[in-house]
């Protein structure tokens, strides 16, 4: 079966700009395509391990060609886990806030996570880095309290855009479009009109998203 990933980045859940825009997503794409599994991956209730300890100490004998004792292969597992559900996936969806600039820690901590050699990259002296898994349609939606349509907001920078869009990249996602949100604190108005427009957009956008894929 087909399945979409979908990352839930916020801790805000029914309040979040970012979870409310990519539920408009998620129910038009759903009404397209009943056939694809939508699987949600909520960072703020996922077992993310820290990546210290057995983890890190998996990590570096899998590369030394080591053998593992039991308590680190149970915690590399976890890790495998992680990116066979994320290297598995036809698609990918993740929906954010912006926070003070970038994205927030349990996003970066997952990312860091599965961005594992052999297993998400490769590499070749002579080559130099190459992804494991092909390109698949993957979309970011951003939610920030300023406008970023036009560049910075009020001098603040978003990062959080070029970050994703090299780290997916890296991890074989080519091309990701980033439908921002925003701004989502202000006069009311000017709020529900940027809710509208990024609604309207992803719309338009779930018609046409698996199409990438071919």
């Amino acid at each position: 079966m087909t399945r979409l990933l979908y990352v839930e980045a916020s801790p805000r859940k029914a309040d979040a700009a970012s979870i409310a825009a990519a539920g408009l997503f998620l129910g038009a794409f759903a009404g397209r395509h009943p056939d694809v599994e939508i699987d949600r991956l909520d960072l703020w209730n996922a077992r993310l391990p820290e990546f210290d300890g057995a983890p890190i100490a998996a990590k570096y004998a899998r590369l030394a060609g080591k053998a593992m004792d039991a308590d680190l292969a149970a915690a590399w597992g976890v890790i495998e886990a992680l990116v066979a559900r994320f290297t598995s996936a036809d698609a990918i969806v993740i929906a954010t806030p912006l926070w003070n600039f970038g994205i927030p820690y349990k996003l970066k901590h997952w990312i860091d996570l599965i961005t594992q050699p052999g297993l998400t990259f490769t590499f070749d002296p002579a080559t130099g880095y190459a992804p494991v898994a092909a390109s698949r349609p993957a979309l970011v939606i951003l939610a920030s309290a300023g406008d970023y349509s036009a560049g910075t907001s009020y001098g603040r920078p978003d990062l959080a855009t070029p970050y994703l869009k090299a780290a997916l990249a890296f991890l074989g996602i080519g091309s990701v479009a980033v439908e921002h949100v925003g701004p989502t604190a202000g006069p009311a108005e000017t709020v529900a009109a940027a809710r509208a427009r990024a609604a309207r957009r992803l719309q338009i956008r779930a018609a046409t998203f698996m199409e990438r894929a071919a």
